[in-house]
């Protein structure tokens, strides 16, 4: 057993990785667990395919079951594709599969990370600090509670992204994922000490989602080829007739109070609650970023119904 700090060794070569749970999985029957935890590597697969990345789908590192997911991990060199376009093909795939299975629909979380871990061909591979963090990113409580209070006609997959895969491939400009479509939040644990700074994303946003200022694919796309100007005008002009908000108009008060949906914030200080049974969902102590903060409570369904 290797004694930590007694001596130097060679730093593990830097692997991203990727992993991705399936919501309400414990809750179905028995009979279809079994079908479930292989669908969901193939639809991982097909959206690996159809986004291009045929080599990453062939030459997976200590590619791994989860039950209800799947986790593995790749060279860093194709993580930008995997932000942009594979998590939107992905989320389409699902979409295509929800709309047409007879059987319970598949929407899932997914976490991106890189770090460190041992990859040469021998057991134990993949084990380390990085892996740890990539699972409990992936059961941190913002990511869950935007995909339990988005609508599962629209949302089908919600992505959480660690601050250095944010840092290195999204703020340094290497993936086609633009930083305003990314959502700050504290990545924490029920019971645990876990705490740490990472990013949502979003591919399909529904409800609330929208009315904050996270917009679907499309929209972002046609709004970077938009004069700033124009953009503006327009929105200002909507509040001050009194018209609906646009999805693609940026808030310019600090409080929103929402009906439906979910609330959304652009940088958030310090946690999120998210509880439902009439739902709500909240988020406090917001610091105005890059992106659109929206805090007040969010209650769905009637009294005592819980998830």
């Amino acid at each position: 057993m290797p004694t930590p700090y007694a001596e130097s060794r060679p730093l593990p070569p830097y692997r991203a990785l990727f992993a991705v749970d399936a919501k309400d999985f414990t809750g179905l029957p028995a009979l279809q667990h079994g079908p479930v935890s292989l669908l969901i590597p193939q639809l991982v697969d097909q959206a690996l395919e159809r986004a291009g990345l045929h080599e990453l789908r062939d030459s997976k590192r200590f590619p791994a079951s989860t039950g209800d997911g799947v986790v593995f991990g790749f060279d860093p060199a194709s993580l930008p594709f995997v932000l942009w376009p594979f998590l939107g093909v992905l989320d389409d795939i699902l979409g295509a599969y929800n709309r047409q299975s007879v059987g319970p629909r598949i929407r899932l979380r997914a976490s991106v990370h890189v770090g460190p871990l041992p990859d040469t061909d021998s057991p134990g591979d993949g084990n380390g600090t990085a892996r740890n963090d990539t699972h409990r990113l992936l059961d941190s409580r913002p990511v869950k509670a935007i995909l339990a209070a988005a609508s599962e006609e629209v949302t089908h997959l919600v992505a959480i992204l660690s601050q250095r895969v944010y840092e290195d491939a999204v703020l340094g400009g290497y993936a086609g994922l633009h930083p305003d479509r990314c959502v700050e939040v504290p990545a924490t644990l029920e019971g645990r000490t876990f705490s740490q700074r990472a990013w949502l994303y979003v591919p399909s946003p529904s409800g609330n989602l929208l009315q904050a200022g996270v917009r679907p694919r499309e929209d972002a796309a046609r709004q970077t080829d938009a004069p700033v100007g124009e953009e503006g005008q327009e929105g200002r002009e909507g509040q001050d007739q009194g018209a609906a908000t646009p999805p693609t108009t940026h808030y310019s008060g600090n409080t929103q109070r929402v009906g439906e949906g979910a609330a959304v914030m652009g940088n958030v200080g310090r946690d999120i609650n998210y509880t439902s049974g009439s739902t709500s969902y909240r988020g406090t102590n917001q610091h105005w970023g890059g992106g659109d903060n929206v805090a007040g409570d969010k209650r769905v369904g009637e009294s005592g119904d819980h998830r």
